[in-house]
Formats: structure tokens, C-alpha cells, sequence
């Protein structure tokens, strides 16, 4: 079994810069940490984690909580999360929840002394932090905690333009409840619009909906808003939703509507890829790491993403 003194001498440093290394203190050079970790991956060497831990007060495990409903982009945020943390040394420690309660009683248990620190991705309600060493991704805001959310307004905005750019000026919103941002997300809607030089027709908007599927039944059954030519739905969840549904009423997508994802793109058999907003997990990944390593007020806060805008003809490139 190999020791931090193979490693040393492989890596050309001393014991010391490999303990800096991969305890993810800072001040090494960026070329020796490079071939500490080279070093590490050669030998297949693997740290006495409890004798770390004791001796740095540090367990080296990041704490996720994952209180989202959206498989996929759970799986984003936790590839991206899990490839960022490991050039650190550290590793994650996964609780799902479904609700605030759930959420709480996560929380609790992984910060006595479980782990460092702890992510809570997607809660889509007000939760009250009061422990340290919390950071809130795509989450509702809390005053307590430090958070990383993705720029809703901007992103309907975005989407707004390009349909608008196609002709699409009949543009339709579903948004239902517990999606969270609703505010954010109908300020960007009617930004673009008025920009636009577009009206504002309420009828094409349904934001308390409790399903995509009840609020696309009444669009459809509404003679005001029979023309629609285009669909914002919230994420690819929602669009694997309304899809089928508006086959079904002899709607082709997207010649006769353009569904367009807010969060994430859908990629199905026998379903059109459909233009939508992308978040780069890797960039959210890779600010969240940043936020642990550093740990200063100057750092912590609020940080905003904004998202791409993916066209389906881009796929092919």
C-alpha cells in the first residue's frame, strides 16, 4: 500500500506540500498540486481520512441536500458538484427531501459534525437557516444564508426575444405552482413584451395552475387564446409534459406551437428537441467550491447565474 512518502517522491515535493495538497489548504503552487495529484492517481494512494480528520478538525465531506423534484438536473448538479469537490479531496454526503420538515431534520444531522459544510439545492420554499456553513443553490432566498440562484427574469427575457425573433408573438406562459420565482419569472415575461412593443394578454398566462396539463387544457379550449404559437413551460419536465398533449389535439411542435424549456432541453425518441435555457452545471459547480475554499464575508452572499440559450440545429454542430 502506498504512503505519503511514495507520493512525495513521486511528486517531487515534500511530505508537508502533499498534506497541503490534499487537505485543499491553499498556498501551493498550482504546478504542485498538479503533480501531487498526478502522483496520487498513479499510486492509487488513499489518505487515512479519520487520521486527517482528527488532525485537522475537518471531516472533509460536503453535505447536499437535494429537495427538488427535476431528476435531471439533479443529476447535473451532482456530477458537476461531485468532479469540482474531488480535485479537492472531498467528498459528498447525499440526503434527498421533499419538504421543509424533511429538509430541516437533513440539515440538522449532517451539521453535528457530520460534515463541513452543507449545499441545500432546489427548495422551492421559505426555509429559516440558522446554522453556519449553509449555502442555498437554486433555492428561495433565506436572510441567514448564503445563496447561488439562477437569474429567472433574464432567462424568460431571453426566450421571449428569440420566439419573438421567429415570428412567435403569441407567446403563452405556464408556470404552476411550487415551480418557485413566479415573480421573477413574469417580470422577464412582460419586460420583453413592452420591449417588444407587444400587449399583455393575461389570458395567456397561468401561473396558479396546479398542473402544466390543466392550464394547456384551457388555453386550448379558450377561443381567446386559440392562436397561440408559442409555450413557455418552466423546465424539460414540464415540456415532456405538454408535448404529447398538444400532439394529441393535432398540434405539430414546433411548426404549429414552439415549446420553449426555461430550465433544461428535452431530448426523447419520437419527441423534437426543443430550444430552451441551459445552466453550465460546471460553472455553478465550480463557484460553489470556490465559496467553501475561500470562506470570507468578502466572498459568502448572494451570487447570480444566467443561463444559455440552446437551439435545437446547434446539436448537429
Amino acid at each position: 500500500m502506498s504512503t505519503i512518502n511514495d507520493v512525495s517522491r513521486l511528486a517531487g515535493v515534500s511530505k508537508a506540500t502533499v498534506s497541503r495538497v490534499l487537505s485543499g489548504s491553499r498556498g501551493v503552487k498550482e504546478a504542485s498540486r498538479q503533480a501531487v495529484l498526478k502522483a496520487v492517481d498513479e499510486l492509487n494512494y488513499r489518505p487515512n481520512v479519520i487520521a486527517q480528520s482528527l488532525l485537522s478538525q475537518s471531516t472533509g465531506c460536503i453535505g447536499v441536500i437535494c429537495a427538488q423534484e427535476n431528476i435531471n438536473q439533479t443529476t447535473g448538479y451532482l456530477y458537476a458538484l461531485e468532479k469540482q469537490l474531488s480535485q479537492h479531496q472531498k467528498h459528498l454526503l447525499l440526503r434527498f427531501a421533499n419538504s421543509k420538515h424533511e429538509v430541516m431534520n437533513a440539515l440538522d444531522e449532517l451539521t453535528s459534525g457530520l460534515c463541513d459544510d452543507v449545499l441545500i439545492i432546489g427548495a422551492r420554499f421559505p426555509l429559516n437557516i440558522t446554522q453556519e456553513n449553509v449555502i442555498l443553490v437554486d433555492c428561495m432566498e433565506s436572510e441567514n444564508a448564503p445563496s447561488l440562484h439562477y437569474d429567472h427574469a433574464f432567462a424568460v427575457e431571453t426566450a421571449c426575444n428569440y420566439l419573438i425573433r421567429q415570428n412567435r408573438r403569441q407567446i403563452a406562459l405556464i408556470y404552476p405552482q411550487g415551480n418557485g420565482f413566479a415573480d421573477q419569472v413574469l417580470l422577464g415575461y412582460k419586460l420583453a413584451l413592452e420591449r417588444n412593443f407587444l400587449p399583455f394578454n393575461r389570458n395567456l398566462v397561468f401561473m396558479d395552475a396546479t398542473s402544466s396539463s390543466v392550464a394547456l387544457q384551457e388555453l386550448l379550449n379558450n377561443a381567446t387564446t386559440l392562436n397561440f404559437n408559442a409555450l413557455l413551460v418552466a423546465d424539460d419536465q414540464e415540456a415532456q409534459r405538454v408535448i404529447p398533449q398538444l400532439q394529441a389535439f393535432n398540434k405539430s411542435v414546433p411548426d404549429d406551437i414552439m415549446v420553449f424549456s426555461l430550465a433544461g432541453t428535452l431530448q426523447m425518441p419520437g419527441v423534437p428537441t426543443i430550444p430552451a435555457i441551459e445552466y453550465s452545471m460546471d460553472v455553478m459547480a465550480a463557484r460553489i467550491v470556490g465559496w467553501l475554499n475561500e470562506k470570507t464575508q468578502d466572498v459568502l452572499g448572494s451570487g447570480v447565474l444566467r443561463g444559455d440559450l440552446f437551439l435545437p440545429e446547434m446539436r448537429k454542430r
